[in-house]
């Protein structure tokens, strides 16, 4: 899946990973968290506090919750995601009242063109699987 995200500190870029969901057999294996490994590891804490994650698409529940827990300040990405966007689309996961933290989100960057990469992706991959 054509999925990446990035960790960025005081405009660095401090974690970069994709999704390796299919090549590792792992549900949790989405770009976001494996990102956030690699930021808390590089940082020596789990609290990224002052970071900001820039990502393709809209991030699921799971990896939103994950940015809200590790305190990721803002994220950036490309496509909403309508059907498990837990920013905007479906749940609002990173804003949450309740939460012991909030995440500031900007959505719809580049969309047009980061939506375009996921359904070429999935076309290719149907296409394939009917040869």
């Amino acid at each position: 899946m054509p999925i990446g995200a990035i960790i960025v500190k005081d405009q660095k870029i401090i974690a970069r990973a994709h999704n390796l969901m299919e090549t590792t057999q792992k549900a949790t294996a989405h770009a976001e968290i494996l990102a956030i490994e690699k930021a808390c590891k590089k940082l020596g804490s789990w609290r990224l506090d002052g970071t900001e994650m820039y990502v393709t698409i809209e991030p699921c529940a799971m990896c939103a919750g994950a940015i809200a827990n590790a305190r990721i300040s803002k994220v950036y990405f490309g496509a909403y995601e309508r059907k498990s966007g837990c920013a905007q689309s479906l749940y609002p996961v990173l804003t949450q009242n309740g939460l012991n933290h909030k995440t500031e989100f900007l959505g719809g960057i580049d969309e047009e063109a980061c939506a375009s990469i996921i359904k070429n992706y999935f076309k290719a991959k149907r296409k394939s699987k009917n040869s």
